[in-house]
């Protein structure tokens, strides 16, 4: 049986030189890992039939889909500061675009794939434990509010691939409202194509900035979303670990979960991943860096302009419009994080103070804020003046449950939720998604072992990109 979904690919209708049109390697024996039911009905597909046979080898890549345009992607981008002129899907096909319940036009690919001609020396694979990271932490951002890719299915392949070890082979099905990236931009100003440059322009501003009428009002309205994305991630303790500009969404998405982690203990220094020898993207450095990026981004669009000198005097003032809409989003996300209704500038010391205290203390990031939305802050590390002075600025706890998760995805947990898949129990992966996609449940019993954070023989210092 050859299953059809309602693919519309209209990316695939822009100029071929963006992209090479190909379609998965099939794999040996795919198997199930999990597969989003609720998702699937949200982008207006047909459930039932996505837990077939036919699904499991669409989502393994051995049949395709009617309507399937399978292409990989071309971009180039800053990967730690350094030039790259040419990267693109080294392991991932872009199967098509579905439209929503919503009305959202959001693309479904695979994830692991194989070899495409922007692997480079990769193989184009993925081993199980980023699927399983990427799952877990993107459906437990999604059910946090935060804008992000989503995770439609994972499954084994039946073949191994070869990191520092032999690991069991997976696929992602990632969800995304596109993949087009500040780096897609860069390819084509970078080979001074400026006709596709201006194609791509028009097809994202008509994709996702419908109420753009130019290019400077897009980028205006992208470095908005990029600094509300940012305040998000920073009221969370979340790092992404690896914020080049191939990968920044457009669209104003958290992608590319690579070496990401939520902290236990807080520290504005905080790194996790293994390739970060500079603290470039520590969590403290997030909205500088994305600052940095959306420069890259303008610089970028400059060569549409008809006047290039002026619109470099324009983009920078647009861009230097970020520092006070973060502060604002920022002041926004952590004034409720304290339970305030109306958080003010003066606010922003409270919450500093807090944060010092925290920092001081090594309290646990996810449990020092839901202290407050229980009502007690001793727990916090703040001292006895700090817990008068928020006090007296009337908090009200309903505010600060709603922005306060319960649990978020912690690192160890997820390193024993891999180690137990990778020896074929993949009971502890589903338990953890349950939990983590209700990271506001307040039930006690249910989460104390995820809220718990780790022992000291527990903790995880060092994340990897996986590829």
């Amino acid at each position: 049986m050859t299953l059809s979904l309602p693919f519309d690919n209209s990316y695939a209708r822009l100029p071929d030189r963006l992209f090479t049109r190909q379609a998965p390697v099939p794999v040996a024996r795919p198997g199930w890992i999990a597969f989003n039911e609720g998702l699937a009905r949200e982008l207006g597909l047909d459930a039932e039939a996505l837990r077939s046979d036919a699904a499991l080898g669409m989502f393994a890549g051995n049949a395709l889909p009617e309507g399937a345009e399978p292409i990989a992607q071309l971009y180039a981008g800053h990967q730690f500061g350094s030039w790259n002129p040419q990267l693109g899907d080294g392991r991932q096909i872009l199967l098509g675009e579905v439209v929503g319940k919503d009305g959202l036009r959001r693309d479904i690919a695979l994830k692991g794939s194989g070899r495409t001609p922007y692997s480079r020396m990769g193989d184009g694979r993925a081993w199980l434990g980023p699927v399983i990271r990427e799952y877990i932490m993107s459906e437990a951002m999604h059910a946090m509010g935060v804008p992000t890719t989503r995770a439609l299915a994972a499954v084994t392949t039946g073949e191994e691939v070869i990191r520092e070890t032999a690991l069991p082979g997976a696929i992602l099905t990632r969800v995304a409202q596109s993949h087009i990236r500040v780096g897609t931009f860069q390819v084509l100003a970078a080979r001074e194509d400026h006709e596709g440059l201006r194609a791509l322009a028009d097809y994202t501003m008509a994709r996702h900035y419908p109420e753009a009428a130019s290019v400077p009002e897009m980028l205006a309205q992208m470095v908005a979303r990029q600094a509300d994305l940012i305040a998000q991630w920073m009221s969370l303790g979340f790092i992404h670990g690896v914020m080049n500009t191939d990968n920044v969404s457009i669209a104003g998405e958290t992608i590319d979960y690579g070496p990401c982690a939520f902290m236990d203990d807080y520290h504005p220094a905080r790194v996790f991943s293994s390739i970060d020898a500079h603290g470039r993207y520590a969590y403290g450095n997030q909205p500088q860096v994305a600052l940095w990026n959306i420069a890259q981004f303008a610089t970028a669009l400059v060569p549409l302009m008809p006047d290039q000198q002026r619109a470099v005097d324009d983009f920078t003032a647009i861009i230097n419009r970020f520092a006070d809409l973060y502060q604002e989003a920022w002041l926004a996300r952590f004034g409720a994080k304290l339970g305030l209704a109306d958080p003010a500038p003066e606010d922003r010391a409270l919450i500093e103070g807090l944060l010092t205290a925290m920092t001081r203390d090594g309290t646990d990031f996810t449990n020092g804020f839901r202290a407050l939305a229980e009502d007690a802050p001793e727990r916090t590390g703040a001292d006895a003046g700090w817990i008068a002075d928020w006090r007296a600025r009337g908090p009200k706890p309903d505010i600060a449950r709603a922005a306060n998760p319960v649990v978020v995805p912690r690192l160890h947990r997820i390193e024993a939720v891999i180690a137990a898949a990778v020896a074929g129990d993949l009971a502890p992966f589903h338990e953890m998604l349950g939990v983590v996609t209700r990271p506001f449940d307040p039930d006690p019993a249910h989460l104390a072992p995820y809220a718990a954070p780790p022992e000291s023989d527990e903790k995880v210092d060092k994340t990897y990109c996986g590829t």
